[in-house]
């Protein structure tokens, strides 16, 4: 598919996060293509999905865009997902129609920042479509500047300067959707059906539904805590 064909295969949809890290209890490449399944027949437009290895299996399984990334900690930097050039060009050759990146003002790993990799990438990809994680306007803001295709508000309430802000972000969808000329994806701390239908009145590109549907641990201790 196009670039064009993809944004607009996804505009309007639901993309569901199928991610299972080491120690979870779904952690497999072939659940995850299982459950990538399962969201295809439930409707999603598409699949935002971690590691190359998922994600080839996840394009065997589904013939929906996958959102992908790569989560990986290194010591010298908070940044995990998708964090070097490394990363992307496993991505890339897993075969992406989008790549997610932490585009937040946090240092690389080596001291590297993010207009250093994302000109990198750009120029080694100049067709890929990529995706900006954020946690504040101001990430996206640049996120646009930098040249990113979509911008996200995956981040927020996830770094250290935007601790305790309540998810889902509305008013940051909002603002992003009132002032950037790109796709805006709206992402993190939507459990509900009327929180997805609030993220898209507020005009967002797309959204994006991970915990709430693929993380039976996640949803069980949810219920569960109720009872307390």
């Amino acid at each position: 598919m196009r670039n064009d064909e993809i944004l607009q295969r996804i505009k309007g949809g639901l993309v569901v996060s199928c991610q299972a890290l080491e120690g979870e209890p779904l952690h497999s490449s072939y659940i995850m293509g299982r459950m990538a399944f399962a969201a295809y027949e439930g409707g999603a437009v598409a699949i935002r999905a971690n590691t190359p290895e998922d994600i080839r299996e996840i394009k065997k399984t589904v013939g929906l865009p996958v959102i992908g990334l790569h989560k990986v900690d290194y010591p010298d930097s908070e940044i995990y997902i998708t964090p070097t050039m490394k990363e992307i060009d496993g991505l890339i050759q897993a075969g992406c129609d989008i790549i997610a990146i932490d585009a937040t003002k946090r240092i690389r790993p080596k001291g590297q920042t993010l207009d250093e990799l994302f000109r990198q990438a750009r120029s080694k990809y100049p067709d890929q479509l990529f995706m900006a994680d954020t946690s504040c306007y101001e990430e996206g803001l640049h996120a646009q500047e930098l040249g990113f295709d979509l911008v996200g508000t995956t981040m927020s309430g996830y770094t250290e300067y935007t601790k305790g802000t309540v998810l889902p972000n509305y008013d940051l969808m909002k603002r992003y959707v009132d002032t950037l000329n790109i796709p805006v994806v709206a992402e993190g701390g939507i459990w509900s059906p009327e929180q997805l239908h609030k993220a898209f009145a507020a005009g967002v590109w797309t959204a994006v539904v991970g915990t709430a549907i693929t993380r039976p641990r996640e949803i069980t201790r949810r219920f569960v805590n109720a009872l307390s």
